[in-house]
């Protein structure tokens, strides 16, 4: 099992920043992925962006160039660096944790991020 423990979401105004983070416990993998999906109100969970602990990273097309991923594999951590924040940005940010090559996947509690104008 692998625990996931999200912080960093919050209320920011329109074109503002927000980190989030996410720290993975329990029983880490060698090869893994880290990332965010999102869920914004009425609408089904979407891709943000991941990252593998071998340092490749993937973004949405709303993600690119605002946001950026990184993480500290020494503390199996990750990090969602999203600048320029827009309202359609507003949504549950739930940390994703995957065992590379298989189907096993782990979610975070899920953050609320709110974007205003």
């Amino acid at each position: 099992q692998v625990q996931l423990v999200e912080s960093g979401g919050g209320s920011v105004q329109a074109g503002g920043s927000l980190t989030l983070s996410c720290a993975a416990s329990g029983s880490i993998f060698g090869f893994n992925v880290m990332g965010w999906y999102r869920q914004p109100p009425g609408k089904q969970r979407e891709l943000v962006a991941t990252m593998t602990n071998w340092g490749n990273p993937n973004y949405s097309d709303s993600a690119k160039g605002r946001f950026t991923i990184s993480r500290d594999n020494a503390k199996n951590t990750a990090f969602l660096q999203m600048n320029s924040l827009q309202l359609e940005d507003t949504a549950v940010y739930y940390c994703y944790y995957n065992a590379a090559g298989s189907q096993r996947t782990w979610w975070g509690q899920g953050t609320q991020v709110t974007v205003s104008s």
